[in-house]
């Protein structure tokens, strides 16, 4: 079964969208380029919250058995 985790070896912040980008079978680079664009889009704040929030929420990789 699949988990959404933070990754430790493929992050550039807090490893959010990476973790978000295998969970989804996705390329992380086209994650990061899609969520800056809605962050730009939508004017930083709404996403810059979410983004705030799932680092708390989403556990780091090693923390999941």
């Amino acid at each position: 079964m699949k988990k959404l985790v933070r990754l430790r070896h493929d992050r550039m912040i807090a490893g959010v969208l990476s973790g978000l980008a295998a969970y989804m079978n996705m390329d992380a680079t086209v994650v990061r380029l899609l969520f800056v664009a809605l962050l730009l889009i939508t004017g930083i704040m709404p996403f810059a919250i979410l983004y705030a929030l799932a680092i708390f929420i989403i556990p780091n990789e090693e923390t999941v058995i």
